[in-house]
């Protein structure tokens, strides 16, 4: 679980850790993803997703982390590459 008072330098040192759970590809970002994303973030606090480069080519890797972290209720924390690290501050 991620606490409140964790900095995002603590969060990217985790985050390192970590594999991309949730891949996004040509199709875009389907409600499936969002709810998976979500439920990870419920379980984890913590998660990596990847993009791949025909979803952010128009708009950008950092606005469309954004777009993903805005649309899961989460914080965009590192994008590096076509990967994304979004955590949800939650109570321990």
């Amino acid at each position: 679980m991620i606490r409140m008072s964790q900095t995002t330098k603590e969060l990217k040192k985790k985050a390192k850790l970590l594999e991309p759970l949730v891949r996004i590809g040509r199709e875009g970002l389907s409600p499936g993803q969002i709810s998976e994303i979500m439920r990870q973030l419920r379980q984890k606090g913590l998660v990596k997703v990847k993009m791949l480069k025909v979803y952010y080519a128009d708009k950008g890797r950092k606005q469309a982390g954004k777009e993903i972290a805005s649309k899961t209720g989460s914080e965009l924390v590192d994008v590096v590459g076509g990967i994304i690290v979004l955590s949800k501050e939650t109570e321990s």
